[in-house]
């Protein structure tokens, strides 16, 4: 994904949150595995942390309460699509088939947000930035790497994700079935049909990938901290990863990345 150093231009994946039952439970156990610190956040915000890798911000950790009618949220990882306008983006995704799960909303001044869902019922959230742009860390060990949709329709979600928020696709080189999510003619994601390990009715979601120095390792901290491996490592065309689950159920993927090509 792009260097957290430049803006994110709109469509790029900019920040990833997590909605726990046990927030502080879930705080411990990501800076145990990734190397976090975060601590929950003031009232005014929801008790909202943001966690911080080497002093940036990293990631989002809430608690998943009940929020007006609205039921507690599921405990999974929700990856953000960086938008210029998010009331024209939610329009946008509404006139594409997806659906605008929780309306745009100011969160204090640091952006506008809104959580939307495509046509094939992967959830995603936007975010317009203002004071805040998003992780202030990427691609680096402990640090967001990739985002990944799994879709049950491939051709419905290229086509929704072009209409709503200007992402292309392509097929990519080297990996049959995958395709990379291109913003301004550069890879920010990727997506791939539903995979078949996974059980019949799960439904198409995005997938959070963090960095590590080494995939092996870090399920064993992740096991060592009560999560458990769902896919163990394996080599694959980007590096050496794995399918992993925290205490409460999060699903998420590590990969120590093969180091890019030059040039």
């Amino acid at each position: 994904m792009p260097d957290a150093t430049t803006p994110y231009a709109p469509g790029t994946p900019c920040w990833v949150d997590l909605a726990a039952p046990d927030q502080q439970a879930a705080i411990d156990f990501y800076a145990a595995v990734l190397g976090w610190t975060g601590e929950i956040g003031p009232a005014e915000t929801g008790g909202y942390a943001v966690c911080l890798l080497n002093g940036k911000p990293v990631a989002g950790i809430m608690a998943a309460v009940p929020m007006g009618d609205q039921p507690a949220p599921p405990t999974v990882w929700t990856t953000y699509l960086s938008s210029a306008d998010a009331d024209a983006t939610a329009q946008a995704v509404e006139s594409a088939g997806g659906a605008v799960l929780m309306p745009v909303m100011d969160v204090m001044t640091l952006g506008r947000m809104c959580i939307a869902a495509d046509p094939t019922g992967a959830v995603f959230g936007v975010w317009q930035p203002v004071d805040f742009p998003g992780a202030g860390v990427v691609n680096e060990s402990g640090a967001l790497i990739w985002n990944e949709l799994n879709t049950s329709d491939r051709s419905a979600a290229s086509a929704f994700y072009q209409a709503a928020l200007g992402i292309e696709t392509a097929e990519m080189e080297g990996a049959p079935h995958y395709y990379s999510l291109n913003v301004n003619g550069h890879p920010v994601g990727g997506m791939q049909p539903m995979p078949e390990h996974l059980p019949a009715d799960t439904p198409s979601h995005w997938l959070t990938y963090f960095a590590v120095a080494d995939a092996d390792a870090a399920v064993a901290k992740v096991a060592a901290a009560g999560g458990s491996a769902i896919m163990e490592p394996f080599d694959m065309i980007a590096g050496r990863m794995a399918v992993v689950a925290d205490p409460q159920g999060a699903v998420f993927a590590v990969i120590h990345p093969k180091p890019m090509a030059e040039g």
